[in-house]
C-alpha cells in the first residue's frame, strides 16, 4: 500500500500510554511555553529504555489537574482522527494523576470526559485500559483497579501492569491479577519487553488476555504455539522496541515469526509523541523492513478488532469497516 492507503485505511490501535502520545501543541499550551522536539521525543540514536523514560516528563506535568486529563483525552483522539483510527485503547496509570485535591475516581472521569468530548468530535470510538504500576503497592494498584471496575463498560475496558518489568517481574503481582479476574476485570499486560520469557508464561496463568510486546517469546516455538490457540492477543510496537533496545536490531525484531506462528498480532505506536511514530508510520516500517504484504496488514487489523477489549456492537462495527476499507 501507498502511504496514502496506509493513512486512508480503517485502523484500530491497542497498545497506547496517554502521556507519551499527548501533542507538542497540547503540551505547550499546558506549560505556557514553546517545547523543543527533542524535549519529547526520541532520536534515532536513542541508546536504553532509561534515556527513553526521560521524555516522559514533561507531558507527566500537564495532566495533574482535571482540565489537562480531559485535554489530554481529547488531544490523543485529535491525533489519531487525522490517520483515520477508528477505535483505540488509551492506557494511563491513574494513581500517577492523584494529588491531594483529586483522587483516582476523579483521575478516571476526567480523562473519559475529554474522550467523550473527542468522540463525539472525531468519530473515534474508545476504551481505557487502567495501568497497575510495578513499583506501587500491592494496596494502592488493587484499590486503583477496583475503582476502574466500576467504570467498566462506561469507557473503562480493561486494566494492565506496567513499569520496570526487569525489576519487578510478574511472579510479584499473580495474587494481584488473580483478584482482577474474581472482578470479571479483563486485562493485558506488559511482558516479555526485557527479555523474560517467564513474565509472558505467568501473566497468561494469571489470565491475562493480552501480552504487551511479548518479543521476549522469540524462539519459542511451543509457547507460541499455546497463545495462538488460546487466541492470546500479542500487542507488537515495532519503532519502539527497536528505540528502547528491546531487541538490537531490525533483525531480531519477531514480528514474521510470530505472524508465521498464527499469533494474534497486533501493531501499536506505544507513544506516538515519543516515539515520534503514528499507526500510517508503523505499518510503512513493518511493509518496508519485513516485506510485510497488504493482506498481512488487513490481518494485522483484523486481529487487534478481534482482541480488542470492546464489546460486540463496536467490533462488529469496526469488522464492517475493516472489510469496507478491503
Amino acid at each position: 500500500m501507498t502511504t496514502e492507503e496506509l493513512k486512508a485505511l480503517p485502523k484500530v490501535e491497542l497498545h497506547c500510554h496517554l502521556d507519551g502520545s499527548l501533542s507538542r501543541e497540547f503540551i505547550e499550551s499546558r506549560l505556557g511555553r514553546a517545547v523543543q522536539p527533542e524535549e519529547l521525543s526520541v532520536s534515532d540514536d536513542c541508546t536504553s529504555l532509561a534515556e527513553y523514560l526521560e521524555k516522559f516528563s514533561l507531558p507527566g506535568q500537564c495532566i495533574m489537574d482535571e482540565k489537562g486529563l480531559e485535554g489530554a483525552g481529547y488531544d490523543v483522539l485529535k491525533s489519531m482522527s487525522q490517520e483515520n483510527v477508528c477505535y483505540a485503547e488509551i492506557r494511563f496509570a491513574p494513581l500517577l494523576s492523584e494529588t491531594e485535591s483529586m483522587n483516582c475516581r476523579s483521575v478516571i472521569e476526567a480523562l473519559l470526559k475529554g474522550l467523550e468530548r473527542g468522540k463525539k468530535d472525531f468519530g473515534v470510538d474508545f476504551g481505557v485500559i487502567t495501568c497497575a504500576m510495578r513499583h506501587h503497592s500491592q494496596e494502592d494498584n488493587s484499590r486503583m483497579i477496583k475503582t476502574a471496575r466500576e467504570y467498566l463498560g462506561y469507557g473503562v475496558c480493561a486494566a494492565d501492569l506496567a513499569g520496570a518489568e526487569a525489576s519487578y517481574p510478574m511472579s510479584q503481582f499473580m495474587e494481584l491479577f488473580t483478584d482482577t479476574c474474581k472482578l470479571e476485570m479483563p486485562f493485558t499486560l506488559h511482558a516479555g519487553e526485557c527479555g523474560s520469557v517467564q513474565n509472558i508464561v505467568d501473566s497468561v496463568k494469571a489470565g491475562a488476555g493480552r501480552i504487551g510486546h511479548g518479543i521476549a517469546m522469540r524462539g519459542y516455538a511451543d509457547l507460541q504455539k499455546e497463545l495462538a490457540q488460546m487466541g492470546i492477543g500479542i500487542e507488537m510496537c515495532p519503532i519502539s522496541n527497536l528505540q528502547t533496545k528491546a531487541v538490537q536490531s531490525t533483525a531480531q525484531y519477531p514480528i514474521c515469526e510470530f505472524l508465521n506462528a498464527d499469533l494474534k498480532v497486533s501493531i501499536n505506536t506505544d507513544n506516538r509523541t515519543v516515539s515520534n511514530t503514528t499507526l500510517t508510520k508503523e505499518l510503512q516500517f513493518i511493509q518496508k523492513t519485513y516485506g510485510i504484504t497488504d493482506e498481512e496488514i488487513l490481518i494485522l487489523m483484523k486481529n487487534a478488532a478481534d482482541t480488542a477489549f470492546a464489546g460486540e456492537e463496536v467490533k462488529e462495527k469496526l469488522h464492517r469497516k475493516l472489510y469496507i476499507g478491503r
